[in-house]
């Protein structure tokens, strides 16, 4: 399994899969919302003023043209695309799950995963006897030297019970591929849910036992028994959170690698059998391995020493039912998984429609299957060669932004163009398609799917351990509407899903679609100099290029982005973590940067009138207002806490407020005056 390591990657951290196209097919064309025009004026509230508060200027009029659904917990332009696309992939499933002769292998596949999960009634009426196998397989244990071979199925299976297991490119040799171990086994959602003090946190804790309690009461546990066992896996998790390391130091790449000879892990961390482990994964022979944070295995290990078996079993039927994809469980338990995770710690006050969660499990399991068949429908050659021209000219803004830089010297600007000509662009889905001959989908078995599938990928991913490096590969599904940067491959990556109306379309202006998606485009181009990606060379290796001078210059000027998103708060008074958010924010700042400057170039090639107007606005305020729409949402507040608390990505008004302040240009479109909110005296820039 993949080990997501950096926090750089992704444009919106927890993006749903999938996008909308451009035409809605007849089939789905009844029920799908209409296609999102570029820029939105309904969206707009012109009573505002856009020196004082942009975002209120260009989304104030969003929730009530879009109020949140009961069924989500936030609702912003990403999840239209998302939802107008549901409807898309809704129509290829159902055919696809119709069956006949003419359906391909993938088609089979997809379909039958899909109608296996719509299969509620079969669910239901097996109820426990669709985990009772993996119930047994815990409660077998004789002996803590039995725990091995469980820890190794449960990885496997995606239960990171006490840890996290899987493959990774080496830092410091990217055409590499090993082993590594994480910190793991947390069922809420990071360390410091379990250590922060203060009334709120501490009723979700409350909450949280009593959720893992009543779990237990679905296995026919008493009262009694349910209690006393949720209050121990709590203790247990607890222990793990303490030795855990928290979400801001593990951005730093140098924090969680630490290469360890196999046989000085089984020398400090004795309590498991690694090599037995590695033995049953099928992982092709290692001698070291990436331990991220070798202090929490030294405490792992005293945990699983002094901790009762009977515990660590308690503890393990936990993990396994909290880590089964709910649409696999019986709607009880389904429905206690959702109160919980759902209402409680995002504020969600229905459940999605089940078919809706069935689309997103299909593209979960068998992603390249279903966007083989997408892609094919919904994403044209045309498209993509647009794409990859405004790719290329934001590459070009940047390095000529690279040589206006007055506090780098020459030698690092030369390795920062080495590495910006390195970079690689990957538009819409892989050149070569994944193989999923070996997985077995049978309709009817819904759980022994999700098992089977998670299988398959993990398999998957351990078996490029000691393997060149594909540099083909996307580690998103074709339909997905995100957009990501990797440091280790170098490359910039646009899945299909996200190059769809609203955030790119021909028929729009150039200033909307550089607001838009030339904005993301130079968003994930900045991220491979943040303060995380600049830490790797051309080569994908985590390596200093910097000279010190201009490495405290560098650090200087992050740390301005860190002081001022510091000071954003939510409602509940919790402040914007800058650390945390500090990759995006300086990503956000970057790429639009990049994208005004390459389409003042666009402008001056095809002698576009920027003073003319359209709506009311001149193309470049066209563009900021395209730009700001990108992080149109609204959000409930529980949802809005928990991401402030464990998410790399600031809110999405200070996405697009936190940005505008730090930009001269957008204070000369909007002809503001200095000390406007909007043109503060002191204003960050990094690049």
């Amino acid at each position: 399994m993949k080990m997501s390591l950096l926090t750089v990657a992704l444009l919106m951290a927890a993006q749903a899969g999938v996008a909308a196209i451009a035409q809605t097919p007849a089939s789905a064309a009844k029920d799908a919302p209409e296609q999102l025009p570029g820029l939105n004026t309904a969206f707009m509230d012109k009573t505002a003023d856009p020196c004082t508060d942009f975002y209120k200027y260009a989304c104030g009029n969003f929730a009530a043209v879009h109020p949140i659904p009961a069924d989500r917990s936030r609702l912003g332009n990403f999840d239209l695309v998302y939802e107008n696309n549901l409807f898309i992939l809704h129509a290829i499933l159902d055919k696809s799950a119709a069956g006949g002769a003419s359906r391909t292998a993938n088609e089979q596949k997809i379909g039958d995963f899909y109608s296996s999960c719509m299969d509620t009634a079969a669910i239901d009426r097996e109820g426990l006897k669709l985990f009772q196998p993996e119930l047994d397989r815990i409660a077998a244990l004789k002996s803590k030297e039995e725990l091995t071979g469980l820890l190794a199925h449960d990885q496997m299976i995606n239960v990171n019970a006490l840890f996290g297991y899987g493959e990774q490119q080496d830092f410091k040799d990217a055409t590499k591929q090993i082993a590594a171990l994480d910190q793991g086994g947390l069922g809420l959602p990071e360390r410091d849910y379990y250590l922060r003090t203060g009334v709120e946190d501490e009723k979700i804790r409350q909450q949280y036992v009593a959720h893992i309690a009543n779990t237990f009461k679905l296995l026919g546990e008493p009262d009694a028994k349910a209690a006393e066992d949720a209050r121990q896996v709590m203790d247990l998790e607890t222990a793990l959170a303490k030795a855990s390391m928290d979400v801001t130091s593990r951005r730093d790449p140098n924090n969680v690698y630490h290469m360890v000879l196999l046989t000085d892990l089984e020398k400090t961390a004795p309590a498991i059998d690694w090599s037995r482990l590695l033995q049953i994964t099928k992982t092709p022979p290692v001698t070291d391995l990436n331990v991220t944070n070798p202090d929490f295995f030294k405490t792992l290990n005293a945990l699983i020493e002094s901790t009762p078996l009977d515990t660590l079993k308690t503890y393990l039927t936990w993990q396994l039912i909290n880590s089964i994809p709910p649409t696999a469980l019986p709607n009880a338990f389904d429905a206690e998984q959702f109160a919980f995770n759902g209402k409680i710690l995002r504020g969600q006050l229905e459940q999605r429609p089940r078919w809706k969660r069935c689309v997103a499990a299909t593209d979960t399991a068998l992603g390249e299957a279903l966007g083989q068949v997408y892609a094919a429908q919904a994403f044209s050659a045309a498209s993509k060669e647009a794409t990859l021209a405004m790719v290329r000219d934001i590459e070009a803004a940047m390095d000529a932004d690279i040589d206006q830089l007055n506090w780098m010297s020459p030698e690092t600007k030369a390795k920062a163009k080495e590495k910006l000509r390195a970079v690689a662009n990957k538009i819409g889905y892989p050149n070569k398609w994944r193989d999923y001959s070996s997985l077995a989908i049978v309709r009817g078995q819904e759980l022994g799917n999700e098992f089977r599938a998670a299988e398959f990928e993990n398999h998957r991913e351990l078996n490029k351990i000691g393997k060149p490096v594909d540099r083909g590969e996307f580690f998103m599904s074709p339909p997905t509407v995100n957009a990501y940067y990797n440091p280790l491959m170098n490359d910039i990556n646009f899945p299909a899903g996200i190059l769809q109306p609203p955030f790119y379309d021909p028929s729009e202006p150039d200033a909307v679609n550089y607001g838009h998606i030339g904005a993301v485009v130079g968003h994930e181009l900045t991220h491979g100099f943040d303060d995380q990606g600049r830490q790797f060379d051309a080569n994908g290796n985590l390596a200093d290029w910097w000279t010190a001078s201009d490495e405290k210059q560098f650090v200087d000027k992050t740390d301005c982005e860190v002081k001022e998103y510091g000071e954003f708060t939510v409602p509940g008074d919790v402040h914007v973590n800058g650390k945390l958010t500090l990759g995006e924010n300086t990503a956000d700042n970057g790429g639009i940067r990049l994208a005004y400057a390459a389409f003042l170039e666009d402008a001056k090639r095809k002698t576009i009138d920027l003073n003319s107007k359209q709506n009311g606005l001149t193309p470049l305020q066209e563009f900021f207002v395209a730009f700001a729409q990108n992080w149109c949402a609204e959000m409930r507040p529980e949802r809005e806490r928990e991401q402030v608390q464990t998410d790399g990505h600031s809110p999405d008004e200070f996405r697009a407020n936190g940005v505008v302040r730090n930009m001269p240009e957008f204070g000369n479109a909007f002809n503001c005056k200095p000390g406007q909110a909007m043109v503060p005296a002191t204003m960050c820039r990094v690049w």
